[in-house]
């Protein structure tokens, strides 16, 4: 789940070897915090949230349990 995450991520922002994914994983829940170049938020989040919500659209449809909760947010640059 993390992998193909971080391989799409990789290919939609313009400096991939910044990004670093965090997973906190709790008994039920899952969080995943991006935290990425602050060129490439725009990028991540896209128009409107599209992007964003398209990558929050995958990671629920790869979720290994119908029980376990998908939280994925990205950090605010710094």
């Amino acid at each position: 789940m993390i992998d193909l995450l971080l391989h799409n991520l990789r290919a939609l922002v313009q400096h991939p070897q910044d990004l670093r994914l965090t997973e906190v994983r709790g008994a039920q829940s899952v969080f995943l915090e991006l935290d990425c170049h602050p060129a490439d938020v725009g990028i991540v989040i896209g128009k409107n949230g599209k992007t964003i919500s398209a990558l929050r659209t995958l990671l629920h449809a790869m979720k290994p349990d119908e029980d376990l909760r998908v939280t994925f947010e990205v950090l605010e640059p710094r």
